[in-house]
């Protein structure tokens, strides 16, 4: 199967390209982005070394339903979707920050939590809770957004008292948060999932705050199935989940976790279509709709021929 992980465009009037762990980002006129979903997969904020067939075409699809769907709540930045792996919006000034809300107690908060750590991010964590439980109501751990390296927690005190973002910019960021994921949950659990948690991209724009990049994907987000969720819970057993965490698992089992000196295994062809089965998968749950899989030959091409046609029209 073809994959894109790596693009090289030249658009009319761009200024600059950004080539980040899954999507390159291009600048035109310093006010339009043109950005490109590859088949890039990354974990522990590796970015292995083979593409996942679709995979581009699955986030870029789902976060586009989503920014639609949330745009009456939350502004955001998407014009359009000229190609099933790409979107265009308009550029705003991005904060330092991630907003990541939790539902549950899971994934790296769970290590965190299993090791003795009762705060994450200034948000106390009760004894006693056990993995995969729900929490009384969603949590904010915000990250900082690294330019390159691991991302590091960090709390909503700490983000204002260094002035990585204004105390009323954070609290429109924390207000939209909670608004996108009660929203999402909605969504979610029509189709028969719960969203478990996710991170939100901020930026501002003609001094308003305004929801950038992707939403409620399986790189930004978790999903557990809601049919097994109490029954799996209560025995203890891990639950069946839509997610990207099956592939940090897969690494971890296999020796890596990003650290220094470790070699990503090997990733045969069969296990790069088993990602891509599971990636399409979560599109069809979450989606409710039938993926239909984009001309695989010559994916750049069809990328430029796409964009050209939308910039030749804004």
């Amino acid at each position: 199967m073809d994959t894109l992980t790596f693009t090289d465009f030249k658009f009319p009037k761009q200024t600059s390209v950004y080539h980040g762990k899954v999507r390159d980002v291009y600048d035109i006129n310093d006010d339009i982005l043109v950005m490109v979903a590859t088949d890039r997969i990354s974990a522990f904020d590796v970015i292995l070394p083979k593409g996942i067939p679709f995979k581009g075409q699955v986030l870029n699809q789902i976060a586009a339903k989503f920014l639609d769907a949330t745009a009456h709540a939350v502004p955001n930045w998407k014009i359009a979707t000229p190609d099933p792996m790409v979107t265009v919006g308009y550029k705003c000034e991005g904060f330092k920050v991630e907003m990541i809300i939790r539902g549950y107690l899971t994934g790296s908060a769970w290590r965190e939590y299993e090791a003795g750590c009762r705060e994450i991010c200034g948000v106390k964590i009760p004894d006693g809770m056990k993995e995969n439980q729900k929490f009384a109501e969603p949590i904010i751990t915000p990250t900082t957004k690294a330019d390159a390296g691991h991302d590091e927690n960090i709390s909503k005190e700490e983000i204002i008292a260094r002035g990585i973002v204004s105390k009323e910019d954070y609290e429109q960021m924390e207000a939209y948060t909670r608004t996108l994921f009660e929203i999402g949950t909605k969504m979610a659990a029509d189709k028969g999932l719960i969203l478990v948690d996710t991170k939100y991209e901020f930026g501002k724009r003609d001094g308003k705050v305004i929801l950038i990049d992707e939403i409620h994907t399986p790189d930004s987000s978790r999903y557990f199935y809601a049919d097994t969720y109490a029954e799996l819970f209560a025995a203890g057993k891990p639950q069946r989940q839509l997610s990207k965490e099956f592939v940090r698992q897969w690494l971890i089992e296999h020796g890596f976790m990003g650290k220094t000196g470790q070699q990503v295994p090997e990733m045969t062809d069969a296990f790069c279509e088993s990602v891509s089965d599971r990636y399409i998968e979560l599109y069809e749950h979450i989606t409710g709709e039938k993926f239909v899989k984009a001309p695989e030959a010559d994916i750049a091409a069809r990328i430029e021929k796409n964009v050209l046609d939308c910039l030749n029209r804004l």
